[in-house]
C-alpha cells in the first residue's frame, strides 16, 4: 500500500509483537478476526530477543562452564576449560533467531498481515505507521510492553549499558558493577560471576528486598560464594570509563557497568492523546478486569499495564483481550500469578507464604530430600502456607528446577486445592517436586522424612 490509496481495515490491530501482542494475534486469529500486528522491531519483542529467553541461554552456558570446573566432588577433574565468548554469542543469538522465525511462521499460518514500522493513533479507530500506512480497525490491543529505566548520572552511552545490552555482549568483561538489586541484577551478576567476571551489585536497600528474606538469605550467600561482592545501603554517584564511585568515596571497578533500576511502560509516541486512553500517575494505561481501556475500542496487556511486568502475565492477558475483542465474555481474573528468580538456587514463588492470623506456614528443607542430597544441591526449601481449614495460600520453593515445580503450585491455588490434596497426590520419586508434597504432610502434622519435634504430631 502507499500513500494516497484508501485505509486499510481490519477487525483488529495490536500494536507491539511481543509475547504478549503476538499471542493475542494468533487467538484472535483462530476466532475468526482479521487481524494485523505491528512491530517496529523484532517479532517477539523483549522477551525472545533481549531478555527472558537471552538470560536462561546465558544462564545455562554459564552453570555448564562453572561446573565443568567444580565438579571435583563427584570424581570429575577437568583440565584447561576454556570459553569462546563468541560462539557463546552466536548461540544466544541463534535461539532469539530460531524462536522469532518461529513467530513468523506462526503468524503466516494463522494469516495474520505483520507490519513493520511504529504505530501512532490519530483517533480512537485509524492507526498511522511510520510508512504511510493508514490502518483503520474495529479493536485494537496496545501490548508495546516497557524498556529499561534510565538512571540520572548514568545515562546509557560507552561503558554503561542496559540489560539487554549486557546479555547481548561477544565477550566476557573482567569488572562488571550492576546498579539495581533487582531479579534482573541478580541474574547478571550470577551468570557473569559464573563466566570468570569481577562483579559488584549497588543496591540502596538489600538484594532482592521484596522477596522473603530467608530464600534471599540462600542466594546472598551464593553469591559470595561465587565472589560477587554485594554493597547494600549504597548509591553511585559518579564513573567514569574504568570505575565508579560510590557515595562512600570507594571506587568500583568497572570495565562494564549495567544499569537495571526497574523498568519504565513504553507508551512514547503511541498517539494516545488522540484517543480516550487514560493513564496513571507513573504512565501505565488503565485497564478493567476485561483489560479494555476508557476507550471502548482499545484494550491493552503486558508490560504497559503495570505490575507484574512479566512475560507470562502478558501471554495470559493477550489471550483473554483477543477473546474480549472477539465478543466474548472472558476477564483476566487468575487468581495468581507465579514468579521466577533464575538465581542459584532459583526461587519461585505462587501466593503469599508470609504468617498472617490464620494462616500457617510450614517449611521443609531440601537436606532432608534425596534428590538433592543425591546431586549436592541441598541449599534450599520448600515452604507452603494454608489457612485453617488447610487451602493452600502459597508456595515458595528455593531449589534447583524451583521455575518447573511452581506451576503445581499455581495449579493448586487456582483450583481451590488443599493441603491434603498435595500431600495425598503421589509424586515421582526421586525428584525435587517431593519436596513440595513432602511441606504438605508436615503441615497436616505427618511428616515423613524430617523431624519437626514434638509440635508435629501425627493426624
Amino acid at each position: 500500500m502507499v500513500m494516497g490509496d484508501l485505509p486499510e481495515q481490519v477487525d483488529l490491530a495490536v500494536v507491539g509483537a511481543g509475547v504478549g501482542g503476538y499471542v493475542a494475534a494468533i487467538r484472535a486469529a483462530q476466532l475468526g478476526m482479521s487481524v494485523t500486528l505491528v512491530e517496529k522491531n523484532k517479532l517477539g519483542g523483549h522477551c525472545l530477543n533481549y531478555a527472558c529467553i537471552p538470560s536462561k541461554t546465558l544462564i545455562k552456558v554459564s552453570d555448564i562452564f562453572y561446573e565443568s570446573q567444580h565438579s571435583q566432588k563427584f570424581g570429575i577433574n577437568a583440565q584447561g576449560v576454556t570459553l569462546d565468548a563468541k560462539a557463546m554469542y552466536k548461540w544466544r543469538m541463534d535461539v532469539s533467531k530460531k524462536l522469532e522465525d518461529g513467530v513468523a511462521f506462526l503468524c503466516k499460518s494463522n494469516e495474520i498481515e505483520v507490519l513493520k514500522g511504529t504505530a501512532t493513533f490519530v483517533s480512537s479507530s485509524r492507526l498511522q505507521l511510520t510508512d504511510g500506512v493508514s490502518l483503520e480497525f474495529k479493536k485494537a490491543i496496545i501490548a508495546t510492553g516497557s524498556e529499561p529505566s534510565a538512571l540520572k548520572g548514568f545515562e546509557f552511552s560507552g561503558n554503561v549499558i542496559d540489560y539487554k545490552q549486557a546479555l547481548s555482549l561477544d565477550y566476557i568483561p573482567k569488572s562488571m558493577v550492576i546498579l539495581g538489586a533487582g531479579y534482573v541484577s541478580v541474574e547478571i551478576g550470577t551468570l557473569y560471576a559464573k563466566l570468570g567476571s569481577k562483579v559488584s551489585i549497588v543496591a540502596r536497600s538489600d538484594v532482592l528486598s521484596h522477596f522473603d528474606r530467608d530464600a534471599v538469605g540462600l542466594v546472598k550467600k551464593r553469591m559470595q560464594d561465587l565472589g560477587v561482592k554485594v554493597y547494600t545501603g549504597s548509591t553511585a554517584v559518579s564513573h567514569d570509563a574504568n570505575s565508579v564511585t560510590l557515595g562512600s568515596g570507594e571506587k568500583l571497578e568497572a570495565e562494564v557497568i549495567v544499569v537495571a533500576v526497574g523498568l519504565t511502560p513504553y507508551t512514547a509516541g503511541l498517539g494516545l492523546g488522540n484517543t480516550r486512553v487514560q493513564m496513571d500517575d507513573k504512565g501505565f494505561i488503565k485497564v478493567n478486569d476485561k483489560l479494555q481501556t476508557s476507550d471502548s475500542n482499545i484494550l491493552a496487556v503486558g508490560d504497559v499495564i503495570g505490575e507484574p511486568m512479566l512475560a507470562h502475565k502478558a501471554i495470559r492477558q493477550g489471550v483473554v483481550a483477543a477473546e474480549v475483542a472477539a465478543g466474548q465474555s472472558s476477564a483476566y481474573d487468575n487468581q495468581v500469578v507465579p514468579a521466577v528468580i533464575f538465581s542459584d538456587p532459583e526461587i519461585a514463588i505462587a501466593g503469599n507464604v508470609e504468617e498472617a492470623e490464620g494462616i500457617t506456614v510450614t517449611k521443609f528443607p531440601l537436606s532432608a530430600l534425596g534428590r538433592a542430597i543425591a546431586l549436592d544441591t541441598t541449599s534450599g526449601f520448600v515452604k507452603i502456607a494454608a489457612d485453617k481449614e488447610g487451602l493452600v495460600k502459597g508456595i515458595e520453593i528455593v531449589s534447583a528446577e524451583a521455575s518447573s515445580m511452581i506451576s503445581e503450585a499455581a495449579l493448586a491455588i487456582e483450583m481451590g486445592a488443599t493441603l491434603e490434596d498435595i500431600a495425598s497426590t503421589i509424586h515421582p520419586h526421586p525428584t525435587y517436586s517431593e519436596a513440595v508434597q513432602e511441606a504438605a504432610e508436615a503441615a497436616l502434622g505427618r511428616p515423613i522424612h524430617f523431624f519437626y519435634g514434638k509440635r508435629a504430631k501425627p493426624k
